[in-house]
């Protein structure tokens, strides 16, 4: 059937062998052209110092050679010859391409009875100026040293494929050698960052003195941290295990920081699985924290891991926000099973107080007077930061934890208040507020002085007073030391 003097296709020219036909090597030569204009960009950029941009160069290319086609035009795309002649002649815009090609097909309508007289030696010897020009000449130190030899088998690889094959097979060999040898980069480096012993990072924690003098702190002796990093991939599962599965018999707690985490794939997946299963044979967990909620790739971690059953509500694996949430939790844990004779369990009367050694008993006496006695059990805040509240609290026995709210609901730990340790809230301090929250870790006692009172305090018995303010400036002081360590931490 003729149309506007078109012939169109029948209906028996649209079968499938015929779509097949058409089609894979119109497929193979759009991916080829794709390549090598991608290529050509790579080279151009490095030489003219410029960055162009992928997807509108393959649209461009797509729509000019689908156009083309209409006319009985050829499908083409960036070629190197081309481009390295056109800067090594002095081009190095977008107008100088553009100039090119008008010459090009000026050329061919006007000048190609003339070039047909053109000698085929002629031909051949500008074709391999040109590819001489186009040999990168640095690559080849590549193979002189040891670290950058086999990017130099990469290269000669994908040069014998193209010399003795096809330019898709080519780039088949090259795209599959640089993912192995990527593959080999990655499972060079250690998953694992660093390593922290329970009980050294416990013993740096605040509240070290709930525990007896005459007792040795076994705070942490059942945990491991292990900040881990890089790709957690079937290339490095065998590492992860290798690290991991010696804490499995001997530790009750294995913590792992996923901050640094790049990647995660199922079979790494699968081998915390098989981590999870062991410590839960020895009643043990595994607790994961710092969950980044976006990796580059796009995938949720915390997420995939419930959805590949590593993390689940009723088993022995455990996610937090932070690691000082996981800290926390291990350290709650520990201390309502340590054996009662461990944990420092008699309450601090005011004159046992180390804050206020040194005072007089009519000092004493009259604080006694002034301060109020208040009860929080395990698990309720003693304050929060959006509640209006003038008190200074001495802890008289239990464990209170104060935290700062951070962004996205995250908090930090600034100490763990133990018996004789001083609470402040910004109302006492009657300074702007502050996002400061006490939480009580165990059963608490605490004595309670509001701001007023403590003003008559300072009227009529103004030593106590300093020495109460002397206590306050100590706590603050370590407090601003603990959170400048803690955000020094945070931006490594």
């Amino acid at each position: 059937m003729d149309t506007l003097g078109l012939r169109l296709p029948t209906q028996d020219l649209l079968t499938m062998s015929t779509l097949v036909t058409v089609l894979v090597p119109s497929l193979t030569l759009a991916v080829l052209l794709s390549i090598d204009t991608l290529k050509t960009c790579l080279v151009i950029d490095a030489m003219t110092n410029t960055h162009h941009n992928s997807n509108r160069e393959l649209v461009g290319q797509g729509a000019s050679n689908m156009l083309s086609s209409l006319v009985g035009g050829i499908p083409g795309a960036g070629t190197m010859g081309a481009s390295l002649i056109n800067i090594s002649s002095g081009g190095n815009t977008k107008l100088s391409g553009f100039v090119s090609g008008v010459a090009a097909l000026l050329a061919l309508w006007l000048l190609a009875p003339l070039i047909a007289w053109v000698p085929l030696a002629a031909l051949a010897g500008i074709l391999m100026v040109t590819g001489m020009r186009m040999i990168d000449r640095r690559s080849l130190s590549f193979f002189f040293t040891p670290a950058t030899r086999l990017d130099f088998v990469v290269i000669l690889s994908v040069i014998l494929v193209a010399l003795f094959g096809n330019l898709i097979a080519a780039s088949g060999v090259g795209v599959a050698l640089a993912i192995l040898l990527y593959i080999r980069e990655q499972t060079r480096v250690s998953v694992v960052r660093n390593r922290i012993d329970g009980q050294t990072l416990f013993a740096h924690r605040p509240g070290a003195n709930t525990v007896a003098a005459d007792s040795p702190d076994t705070r942490g002796h059942d945990a491991v941290v292990f900040e881990l990093q890089g790709s957690l991939f079937f290339g490095t599962a065998s590492q992860l295990q290798s690290a991991l599965e010696p804490e499995t018999g001997s530790r009750k707690y294995v913590i792992l920081s996923m901050r640094r985490v790049q990647s995660l794939d199922v079979t790494a997946t699968h081998v915390l699985e098989q981590i999870k299963d062991r410590l839960e044979e020895h009643d043990a967990y595994l607790v994961f924290c710092d969950i980044p909620k976006d990796l580059p790739s796009g995938l949720k971690m915390k997420r995939f891991l419930k959805d590949t059953g590593v993390v689940r509500p009723t088993n022995k694996a455990f996610a937090f926000k932070q690691l000082e949430d996981a800290l926390e939790w291990v350290e709650a844990r520990e201390l309502t099973h340590v054996p009662s004779e461990v944990i420092t369990t008699e309450s601090l009367d005011l004159s046992a107080m180390p804050a206020l050694a040194g005072c007089s008993a009519q000092d004493l006496a009259a604080l006694e007077g002034m301060v109020h006695l208040q009860t929080i059990a395990a698990g309720k805040k003693l304050f929060k930061h959006d509640k209006e509240d003038d008190s200074l609290y001495f802890v008289r026995s239990g464990l209170v934890k104060l935290s700062v709210s951070m962004q996205k609901k995250e908090t930090l730990q600034l100490m763990a208040a133990a018996p004789g340790d001083l609470l402040c809230t910004h109302g006492f301090l009657q300074s702007p507020a502050a996002p400061l929250d006490a939480l009580a870790l165990l059963d608490a006692e605490v004595y309670a002085l509001t701001r007023g009172e403590f003003d008559l305090l300072v009227m009529s018995h103004p030593a106590i007073a300093n020495a109460i303010h002397a206590a306050l400036v100590r706590s603050q002081s370590a407090q601003l030391q603990k959170l400048i360590t803690e955000l020094r931490d945070v931006k490594r």
